[in-house]
């Protein structure tokens, strides 16, 4: 197994082609929206003249609130399919996300708040985008070219994505364009040298695209001008009954992973890859997440797990499936990462009131984070895979695909 792991792990996800050029930003003055655009009423026409709706308007921005003395701005994007995404230059964050259910009914499928303020006083990530390194780093400290580096502790005695301040919790620069795929936003942050203690002045990008094709894309990358380590992640809380709706243990799930790298009581993984077969995170046939939910274990009691996705750990392929019986919407993932982490909401207790007044009670939603493996740095068979040197790109790509059934 070690050595199988080696094979599929040892090289990072770098390219040194350059960056392609963007395309231009939507012209100034859209108009801000702060609810899902309903197509307008159609105007009055002349008698036995056919009324025409308009159609909705693909990109427009509003104010959200201030942060480290910046405005936040949040963007609404719909697609030509109905989609509604809304995403906030704090964090690179995605609010809110409307997609139809077997009926046709748009409903917001993933946690958040309704105001900034919510996000700056409490949130467990609610998809933001997380780094410089997502997940666990053990002791809060890596060796990278025979120097040590410190980072902040914020998980007990480990760092937690990237860090007291970590890119979830700092404001992005944005530019949005109409796309031949969608309406998209690009999100563009400069973490500089000793930032959270990481080596090296980093350019990090996030672009969220709302495909015609009922998709979320979101693509990440970064580039560096002195050694570093990178392991950037998506994280929102999903769930498909909609946000407000209770529990998500009655999800169906499959995920495309026979092994996983067992984590010690602290969520730490060791370096160990173990098969799934016989054990709680067995989903490679679909179960409900409730039904080993229990046996899963942990403190508090859930799933918090990295798991090794099949195929090629660098190519786009399908990751997990998760189906909510009652309204019939399905989410599909796609990714290009060797692994993917398995959160059910564990730690949510009831404290945070969200959207709409809805409560987040334990297992309210369900996280899967695309990424390299959890503490991959003090890992010597994976630690290549999150070193990032000048030149090189990193980049990685994961689709979130809705249908009904």
């Amino acid at each position: 197994m070690a050595a199988w792991l080696a094979g599929a792990c040892g090289g990072s996800q770098t390219v040194d082609a350059p960056r392609a050029a963007e395309s231009p930003p939507t012209a100034a003055g859209t108009p801000a929206t702060d609810a899902p655009r309903a197509a307008p009423a159609a105007k009055p026409e002349p008698a036995g003249a056919e009324a025409v709706n308009a159609k909705p308007v693909p990109i427009s921005k509003a104010p959200f609130g201030n942060a480290d003395g910046k405005e936040i701005v949040l963007y609404t994007l719909t697609s030509a399919s109905g989609l509604v995404a809304k995403v906030m230059t704090y964090g690179a964050t995605v609010t809110e996300l409307h997609v139809p259910d077997k009926a046709g009914e748009l409903g917001d499928v993933v946690l958040g708040y309704d105001n900034l303020d919510g996000y700056l006083k409490n949130s467990p990530y609610f998809g933001s985008t997380v780094g410089r390194v997502a997940n666990r780093i053990k002791n809060a400290q890596f060796q990278l070219e025979g120097k040590t580096y410190k980072l902040s502790a914020n998980a007990g005695a480990h760092s937690l994505h990237g860090g007291t301040k970590g890119w979830d919790k700092v404001v992005w620069d944005a530019e949005a364009t109409e796309t031949p795929d969608g309406p998209s936003v690009k999100l563009t942050y400069v973490s500089k040298d000793g930032e959270e203690g990481y080596p090296g002045t980093v350019t990090a990008v996030t672009t969220y695209t709302l495909t015609s094709k009922n998709e979320l894309k979101v693509e990440m990358s970064a580039t560096t001008d002195k050694t570093t380590i990178i392991n950037m992640a998506h994280h929102s809380y999903w769930n498909l009954g909609g946000h407000g709706s209770g529990p998500v243990t009655e999800h169906e799930l499959t995920l495309h992973a026979d092994s996983y790298t067992p984590p010690d009581a602290s969520l730490v993984p060791s370096g160990q890859v173990k098969p799934v077969k016989g054990t709680p995170l067995d989903f490679t046939t679909a179960k409900t997440i409730g039904k080993d939910l229990k046996a899963a274990g942990g403190k508090p009691v859930g799933y918090d797990h990295n798991l090794v996705v099949s195929g090629d750990p660098h190519k786009l392929r399908e990751v997990a499936r998760a189906k909510d019986p009652k309204t019939g919407r399905v989410l599909t993932v796609e990714a290009d990462q060797p692994g993917v982490q398995f959160y059910t909401g564990n730690f949510l207790d009831g404290s945070i009131t969200g959207k709409g007044g809805a409560v987040y009670n334990q297992y309210s939603g369900f996280c899967l984070e695309p990424q390299k493996f959890p503490n991959s740095i003090n890992i010597p068979a994976w630690k290549d895979e999150v070193i990032l040197k000048p030149g090189q790109r990193y980049a990685q790509t994961t689709v979130f695909r809705f249908t009904t059934e």
